[in-house]
């Protein structure tokens, strides 16, 4: 059960991934990210925001290791603590921030706690 729970997980970070690898505008609209006269933040938003967690999905998927999963897992505890500090020094909407920040907090937990490294 542990296996097909960490493949839609996995899943899960790919399709989130998905959204800002190829909509980077929605999903900066999304999270309130303002266009400027660059397209640097389209490129940030393909890369961090998007690439990195498609990749990191198929990669645990192929890999298919409870440390694979795990490190996902990590890479959501970055994202969440990034969160918690943006809450104490910018002051984001707090329903946007408890949106995403959960639901990447949740997916650290998964991670994290069910694949023992």
């Amino acid at each position: 059960m542990i296996d097909i729970l960490n493949i839609v997980a996995a899943l899960l970070t790919i399709a989130f991934g998905l959204f800002g690898f190829l909509a980077p505008r929605y999903t900066a609209s999304a999270l309130d990210l303002a266009p400027t006269d660059s397209t640097m933040g389209l490129s940030e938003m393909r890369a961090s925001v998007g690439g990195l967690f498609v990749v990191a999905g198929f990669a645990a998927i192929w890999i298919d290791a409870p440390l694979a999963y795990a490190m996902i897992g990590f890479a959501f505890v970055g994202a969440a603590a990034g969160r918690v500090i943006s809450l104490i020094l910018d002051k984001p909407p707090l329903k946007k921030v408890l949106l995403f920040g959960g639901i990447e907090a949740a997916l650290a937990a998964w991670f994290i706690a069910a694949n023992p490294f």
